[in-house]
């Protein structure tokens, strides 16, 4: 029988890791809530038959992935954590920085995603856009303080995605607007505030008519329109520069 090409060694988990993958279970699951406080390392060792260094390797694992805080002392512990996705966003970020992903690329992939969301929302009921007019009206009020309004923007941005009811759309959305909003933060900072007055007129007016469109129910329309405008931002915000992500994020 011919010998198979390449390896088949398969990498037994260290007891630590085992132990971590089912607390961790336990915490996305819900079956430990978050905030609330774990049974002490002695209980947990006797309940998973396993010596102290490797409970606290367990530990570690999952502080390392900010699942769960730990305080040392007499009245320490070790208590859950909720995921937070601005975690996820780290971790892609770096990802994306070591494959030299420049930004506009991160602009591009989130263009994609907001128009596909832009589809799903055409067409709701009046009920369900309040929350993206209410933002909108929240804009128009902060016109005057640039920062504020990028705030704003953001949300406005995460909403429509929400809107859609797609979640995954949503996490993989605001993962890529941490990132935006990294490249935000330092774009007003080298323009100056008083530079974005314009932008922002014009980026209010474009919220308006997106409702205009999402209210008709023509999806077409919609998408279409928001391409657009996700392409002037992008141009806007990048231009033809070469700009990396680890330029912006480091």
């Amino acid at each position: 029988m011919p010998a198979r090409s390449g390896s088949s060694v398969v990498r037994v988990p260290k007891a630590g890791e085992l132990v971590a993958a089912e607390l961790r279970r336990q915490i996305v699951t819900g079956a430990i809530s978050p905030g609330s406080q774990l049974p002490s390392e002695t209980v947990l060792m006797e309940r998973y038959g396993v010596s102290r260094p490797t409970m606290r390797e367990a530990f570690r694992i999952l502080e390392s992935e900010s699942l769960i805080t730990v305080l040392r002392g007499a009245h320490g512990g070790a208590r859950a954590l909720a995921p937070d996705a601005s975690n996820a966003a780290r971790n892609l970020g770096l990802l994306l920085q070591f494959q030299g992903v420049p930004l506009a690329d991160v602009y591009r992939s989130w263009a994609e995603i907001e128009v596909a969301a832009v589809r799903a929302v055409a067409g709701l009921s009046a009920k369900k856009l309040i929350p993206l007019e209410e933002l909108v009206k929240q804009a128009e009020e902060a016109l005057d303080d640039a920062t504020a309004f990028s705030r704003i923007d953001t949300q406005i941005h995460q909403t429509v995605i929400d809107l859609s009811g797609l979640r995954t759309l949503s996490v993989l959305a605001g993962m890529l607007l941490h990132i935006i909003d990294a490249h935000n933060a330092l774009f007003l900072s080298v323009h100056g505030e008083e530079h974005e007055r314009q932008a922002d007129e014009h980026a209010l007016r474009v919220y308006k008519k997106l409702l205009t469109l999402l209210r008709s129910g023509d999806a077409q329309a919609a998408a279409d329109y928001w391409r657009r405008h996700l392409k002037r931002v992008e141009q806007y915000m990048v231009g033809d520069s070469d700009t990396t992500l680890v330029e912006v994020l480091s």
